[in-house]
């Protein structure tokens, strides 16, 4: 069966809506703590810490994290000695890489037993709470007044998600009246300290600190505080405040937080709309996550965008918030999404090397930088890199942080329900320990090859014989889900984006079967030019190419590793289009998940696909091996037809995901002419000059440009050059002009070249050398036959400049 399928990013307006599960209070004998009046019920409660314990696939993968990066971190990160580290230690320096840190290892240990990490764990923390201060200030001093003279509680935030997990896990009272006196201090500060730096666009997790305390208190000076925080903080109700990718990733989230206090409707809608107006504009491509490398940039969307490693996290975790709060099943199914296609290929196969970004297309990962408009920071992204001590030394924020993506992942799985139940909320193999109505205890047990395959087997074993009800989510990509008890089939709603929920008495042993047919799917990505992508079920499928390692710095057993293609990957694929777009997509399972190989590498793999497909030889990397943004589809290929092999995306480390379609009825992609400046600012990109892309205006910063800056008053120059010389007698460039909003100008004067004998020579015949705003300034030459064509450009005293697009007279084949 195949069908076209909306993405879990789209906005709600263009994907079918889900009705949410009503928020009420949890059911008579629930032993778990509900929210406190008068903060709106939870729809889900979360279990402890260590009430869940992962088998299967995701088990692996927490072992892997054990002997990996994140278990092995303190022994390579100068940021997490503890005789040295400001967290235990309140005259020394640190910020927030050891509560990054800490809070995924902590719960790694609560998820696997692990007594190293358990140890390890309890002596940070233990030291931790020795610095609290008779005014309930904690951690380095120099964080009081780091901040415009007042402090920084940023740092202090993941670490809060750190002394909660320990309080639940050990059932220590101390972190209450810890944290009660930490936000005492909190609540004697200013509204105004609240807006300042990180901690005002990630506030969000700040709030979720203050109810988690209020629950147990009852303080109601707590709520006054939650008011506060969030009056002072970054305004996420009335948009996007912010395009860092971490912020959005943890900020768009606070307006429904802070409903549960405030109780208006808006403010969940705030949320909703914000999670759609990022991803409209810079989530068009699977993964579950959004182009925001190291900010979400106009004009940058293309799938070779990356996302921040620290991103994909923060955005688990937001979703994984979001069910419990909002019982809406699709913020499960997106958390789903990221855990499966992105979180797996942040890391090597082996887990103990790093990357900053992750990207849906891309088929080099080398430790070269990038400066043609695929990232905005001005170091090596790509790479996987150990630690921070060792060399290679990159990447501060993201290989401290990215531990928790799992062992949260894990917790998430199981949640407590309102009337006294259980729900599956999120499918691994794994086994619950809870407590459901009337205060009995049960134990439910997993077997699944989730989400490769399509069964979920579950074992119930209560006490003794209890009536609870036992949530299942379907799906919103699932629209023929069925449900079998002790091999019955039994009588239930499974509608597609939905709980279904079966109430019965039951008896140690109970069996039931979800069965969760997997279709395969095709999205049509309209923003991408009518580009495609190929799902089964939960996972994206990426193109399965040959991948070559290469150790170019460190030392072994932590060396920072490249990957280099070592097979075609420029491949545009032979589906129709419309519903009928996955009928020639072959399945192929080659094991089960359970078999001990880690199934998010290439050979491990438990399923793939097959699909028709030719080479696009006009679709190619640029010179610094990043694949070229995508060109409209249906393209034309005269290549010959092959069928190449489609593999998890999750199990991609090079991966092509976002396809081109072909069709008889294409155009053929062309490579474009290479572009060269004297000199580009880090954040624009010489390839905006033949993008493609129209400007609306000169001071138009939705789409790409080239700009000088910070180059000022000088002389400059661009350039194309001919793979073959080309005959050109015109040429038409849009300068770029931010007056009013920065210090860029159209030029003071400028002329064209050609290049001839390997020299550049000045065009005879040239008409007027327009300076406009706002429209193309055409300048028409006697025609020239060359290999090259500049452009020389004297810049106004003391501002800069920049093009918005360069066209050539007559344009090159294709065009």
């Amino acid at each position: 069966m195949s069908q076209t399928r909306p993405a879990l990013g789209t906005s709600s307006t263009d994907a079918p809506s889900r009705a949410p599960l009503a928020p009420v209070a949890l059911g008579a004998g629930s032993t778990y703590v509900p929210h406190r009046a008068p903060l709106a019920p939870a729809a889900f409660a979360k279990l402890p810490p260590g009430s869940i314990k992962p088998r299967g696939w995701l088990r692996q993968q927490l072992e892997l994290q054990l002997e990996g990066l994140n278990g092995r971190l303190p022994d390579l990160s100068d940021y997490l000695v503890y005789e040295t580290n400001g967290w235990v230690d309140s005259d020394k320096a640190a910020w927030e890489e050891l509560p990054y840190w800490l809070r995924g290892f902590g719960n790694l240990g609560y998820a696997t037993g692990d007594e190293r990490v358990l140890a390890l764990t309890r002596k940070w923390v233990e030291g931790i709470l020795a610095t609290l201060a008779p005014d309930g200030f904690f951690g380095p001093s120099r964080l009081r007044t780091s901040l415009e003279g007042g402090p920084d509680f940023w740092p202090h935030m993941p670490l809060l998600n750190v002394l909660r997990s320990f309080a639940e896990y050990h059932d220590d009272d101390r972190i209450v009246a810890f944290l009660t006196s930490y936000f005492r201090f909190q609540n004697a500060q200013p509204a105004e300290v609240f807006g300042r730096s990180w901690g005002s666009f990630r506030c969000g997790d700040n709030l979720d600190s203050i109810f988690w305390l209020y629950n147990r208190t009852g303080d109601a000076w707590l709520l006054d505080l939650a008011r506060k925080v969030h009056e002072g903080s970054a305004d996420y109700v009335s948009g996007i405040p912010n395009w860092h990718n971490v912020n959005l990733a943890q900020g768009f989230r606070e307006p429904l937080q802070y409903g549960v206090l405030a109780s208006d409707p808006a403010l969940r809608a705030a949320t909703y709309r914000n999670y759609d107006t990022i991803m409209r504009q810079y989530g068009q491509f699977p993964g579950g996550g959004f182009a925001g490398d190291e900010n979400s940039r106009p004009g940058y969307d293309d799938p070779r965008q990356g996302f921040e490693t620290c991103g994909i996290v923060e955005f688990m975790h937001s979703f994984e918030l979001l069910t419990r709060l909002t019982g809406d099943p699709v913020w499960a199914d997106r958390c789903e999404e990221l855990a499966f296609n992105s979180l797996p290929a942040s890391l090597d196969p082996d887990g103990k090397l790093i990357h900053y970004v992750t990207c849906a297309n891309c088929v080099q990962l080398d430790d070269a930088l990038k400066t043609r408009g695929q990232f905005e920071n001005y170091f090596p992204l790509l790479a996987y890199l150990p630690g921070i001590h060792n060399e290679p030394v990159a990447y501060r924020c993201c290989p401290h942080n990215y531990g928790m993506g799992w062992p949260y992942f894990a917790e998430e799985l199981w949640l407590s329900t309102p009337d006294g139940g259980l729900c599956a909320s999120m499918y691994a193999a794994s086994e619950v320990s809870a407590v459901v109505a009337d205060g009995v205890s049960v134990r439910v047990v997993a077997d699944t090859d989730y989400p490769f395959l399509e069964t979920v087997d579950l074992v119930i074993t209560p006490s003794r014989e209890v009536e609870f009800p036992l949530w299942l989510r379907i799906p919103g990509w699932c629209s023929e889900a069925s449900v079998r008890v002790n091999g019955a089939e039994v009588s239930v709603d499974a509608a597609a984006g939905s709980y279904a929920r079966v109430v019965r008495t039951w008896a140690p042993g109970d069996r039931v079967s979800l069965r969760l047919p997997m279709s395969t799917s095709v999205r049509t990505w309209a923003a991408q030019g009518d580009a495609v992508s190929v799902d089964r079920g939960p996972l994206t499928y990426s193109l399965a190419i040959a991948e070559r390692w290469e150790s170019y710095a460190g030392t072994e057993p932590t060396p920072g590793l490249q990957v280099f293609p070592e097979s075609p990957w420029n491949y545009g694929l032979a589906l129709a289009s419309g519903p009928e777009a996955g009928r020639g997509v072959r399945v192929r399972q080659r094991r089960r998940s359970t078999e001990g190989v880690n199934p998010f590498t290439p050979a491990g793999t438990p399923v793939e696909l097959s699909v028709r497909a030719r080479l696009l030889p006009g679709w190619q990397a640029d010179p610094e091996g990043v694949v070229r943004p995508l060109q409209q589809s249906p393209a034309l290929s005269t290549e010959p037809e092959t069928e190449v092999r489609l593999i998890p995306m999750g199990a991609a480390r090079l991966r092509i995901t976002t396809f081109p379609r072909l069709g008889p009825d294409g155009v053929e992609w062309r490579v474009p002419d290479l572009a060269t400046a004297s000199h580009c600012w880090r954040g624009d990109s010489v390839d905006a000059l033949n993008d493609g892309v129209e400007p609306s205006s000169s001071n138009d910063h939705t789409i790409p440009r080239l700009t000088w800056w910070d180059h000022v008053g000088t002389a400059e120059w661009v350039q194309y050059s001919f793979a073959t010389p080309r005959s050109v007698s015109g040429v038409s460039v849009y300068w770029f002009d931010d007056t009013g909003l920065g210090a860029c100008r159209v030029p003071a004067s400028w002329r064209v070249l050609s290049l001839a004998d390997d020299s550049w020579v000045s065009v005879t015949g040239a008409s007027a050398y327009g300076v406009d705003r706002d429209r193309y300034n055409e300048v028409t030459f006697d025609q020239v036959t060359t290999s090259g064509l500049r452009l020389e450009v004297q810049l106004q005293p003391n501002v800069s400049g920049g093009i918005l697009e360069w066209k050539l007279d007559p344009p090159p084949l294709g065009q």
